[in-house]
């Protein structure tokens, strides 16, 4: 069983994402078609500590 299917269908609830843009956060689910998949293309990172 994966998590994903821990549990049944009508207790999940969706998942809202923000991101921000432009220096503020707003939901992509506000975004227009365009810019969704905009966001879907983008590339995420991990930052990595500096070294002293």
């Amino acid at each position: 069983m994966t998590h994903h299917d821990s549990l049944p269908t009508e207790q999940r609830q969706r998942c809202e994402v923000w991101t921000r843009v432009m220096g503020y956060h707003r939901p992509v689910s506000q975004f227009n078609l365009g810019k969704r998949a905009e966001h879907r293309e983008r590339r995420h990172f991990i930052e990595s500590a500096t070294r002293r």
